[in-house]
């Protein structure tokens, strides 16, 4: 691979793709992981401040069953996740979050815990909801085997030989967490309450940490079986290759439980893909690309093409994108090949040659030769928690010229047609998870929750005329209630124009997929395979070190690291 190229990078640019483009669902379920995505940030920080992994204790018996406590030492503090292992009978194995029992199950205290905690937490973690934990605690998660891989690598390494890598390439990890909680959920520390610590002040950085400390221990987990194993048959177990061991990540399964966060957090989404179209402009502004750099991303396009050969998904959507993505990386390769001209020229090319999968694919792409010169951009990826007080001087004039100019797509959708408005977002009483329901097959309106943006000012929209330019939009929120959060959100987008969606979030068409892939490709995630319109599988930390090898050479553009079965 080339050298990683090291010219600075300009500040914050002008010339930023327009939120118009940006923010189309169809493009932002086409996103990918960058050196801005979250796990990067936490293993480059971790190289870069020294930290220090251990394992602390291991209680877990032949069958698999006991708990672990696994350490990450950083420069100001001690982070622990606390594992518990369990005898799941395959019947009671399943993905959804309404399952009451789990192969394993996580939490990442903060600091040392003492016998007294491990007690506590012994009571409650392994029954996840239905139990407590504190604000010593900082995540809750949950996992389960893979049916289809765990007991054949246990089996094969127990007898002496490595798993097959082609069945280890189908699904790609060892288990699946079809849950990781944080930020005060069931107890858990609130993420103010540590959002000044330098080495998690990063966004989701606590749960970033929780998976990668949880992907250790599952490869430990699964040695620690074949030894027993090995030892009760009389034999010598293998120890699991260590470049199998790093291409497996850990799986997931998130459904539309993580959608709504798209729409609520509008400052937050806004710092996130700023941080990007900013960072992609400040590529595109160079005029003489470093030959070095240019060799790089065709080095990470070949990389590529040969791992999007690998992928399965059965999903029609994303086998059309995941075949119009391998065409477009070998026009990629072709342009690269050709010689050096700019990265604003190839964008240029990108945007009329390539699908929405491959334009995306390359704006990640050219952020990789600069990754050490974006930690000033990645900073700024995370935004106070403050509540947006409406500045009611504001004339309904200027509210009308804001939406004019912020809105006019929601303004253009004509919301009397059923098709507009066919979806109801609302919330699970049983498990106080969002779900989507049918407006008109479902008895769910009376509980709609305010996910559509776009309806709810292009309403306020119409009620507006009614009133003088000159009058303050004060006067408007008291007369209508029942806008003022539309009204506030107006404001708040004038200030952060890419932290709104610019589509219909309850239109019939829409897929709600496209919001789990945005938010999952700033998590780092890869190998995005939707099981339906309203869940995906993807796969975490493959490819990265495990934390003991982790260094500032292993870390280095870990994603891109090919397994095996990759054609590595």
């Amino acid at each position: 691979m080339a050298k990683r190229a090291s010219p600075p990078l300009a500040g914050a640019m002008s010339g930023l793709r327009p939120p118009s483009k940006v923010m189309r669902l169809e493009r932002m379920g086409c996103f990918h992981a960058s050196p801005l995505s979250f796990m990067r940030q936490l293993t480059a920080r971790a190289v870069r401040d020294d930290w220090q992994f251990a394992i602390a204790d291991w209680q877990v018996d032949a069958q698999g069953v006991g708990h672990a406590v696994l350490r990450a030492q950083t420069a100001a503090r001690t982070y622990s996740l606390v594992a518990f292992f369990h005898d799941l009978p395959d019947e009671l194995r399943s993905d959804r979050v309404i399952a009451t029992a789990w192969d394993a199950t996580f939490t990442l205290f903060d600091g040392v815990p003492d016998a007294a905690d491990l007690a506590r937490l012994a009571a409650n973690v392994p029954v996840q909801e239905a139990g407590r934990i504190s604000e010593t605690e900082l995540t809750l998660s949950r996992a389960n085997r893979s049916v289809r891989l765990w007991e054949k690598v246990v089996s094969a390494l127990a007898s002496g030989h490595q798993p097959d890598t082609d069945e280890l390439g189908e699904v790609g990890y060892l288990m699946r967490t079809t849950a990781v909680y944080g930020s005060g959920k069931f107890g858990a520390a609130d993420y103010e309450t540590i959002s000044s610590r330098a080495e998690i002040a990063a966004p989701f950085q606590a749960e970033m940490l929780t998976v990668y400390l949880i992907r250790w221990a599952v490869t430990e987990l699964v040695q620690h079986m074949a030894r027993a194993r090995a030892a009760a048959q009389g034999t010598k177990a293998a120890t699991l290759d260590p470049d199998i061991a790093r291409g497996l990540g850990i799986g997931n399964s998130t459904g539309l439980g993580m959608a709504p966060f798209l729409m609520t957090h509008p400052k937050l989404i806004n710092a996130w893909i700023s941080a990007r179209e900013t960072a992609l402009a400040s590529v595109r502004a160079q005029n003489d690309p470093d030959p070095e750099a240019w060799a790089l991303v065709l080095t990470l396009a070949q990389i590529m093409s040969a791992k999007v050969a690998t992928w399965r998904t059965d999903h029609p959507r994303q086998q059309v994108r995941d075949a119009g993505l391998a065409d477009d990386l070998e026009r990629i390769i072709t342009r690269l090949d050709a010689g050096v001209t700019t990265w604003d020229a190839l964008i240029d090319w990108a945007e009329t040659a390539l699908t929405l999968e491959g334009q995306e694919w390359l704006v990640s792409a050219l952020l990789e030769p600069y990754a050490a010169q974006l930690e000033e951009i990645a900073a700024e990826m995370s935004v106070p928690a403050e509540a947006h007080r409406i500045d009611g001087q504001m004339t309904v004039g200027a509210l009308k010229a804001l939406i004019a100019h912020h809105y006019p797509w929601a303004v253009a959708i004509d919301w009397a047609t059923a098709e507009a408005q066919a979806r109801v977002w609302y919330t699970s009483v049983e498990k106080l998870e969002p779900r989507l329901g049918e407006r008109s097959e479902e008895p769910v309106e009376d509980y709609e929750q305010p996910l559509a943006p776009g309806r709810d000012i292009a309403k306020l929209h119409t009620m507006l005329p009614a009133w003088p330019e000159d009058a303050p939009v004060a006067a408007f929120a008291l007369a209508n209630p029942a806008l003022r959060h539309a009204l506030r959100r107006v404001q708040i987008i004038a200030e952060h124009p890419f932290g709104e969606i610019q589509d219909n979030t309850i239109a019939a068409d829409m897929m709600p997929i496209d919001l789990l892939r945005a938010k999952l490709s700033f998590f780092g995630a890869q190998r995005f395979d939707p099981r339906s319109d309203r869940w995906v599988r993807i796969c975490m930390f493959a490819g990265a070190p495990l934390p003991p090898d982790l260094s500032a050479q292993s870390e280095c553009r870990w994603p891109y690291w090919q397994a095996p079965w990759e054609g590595a």
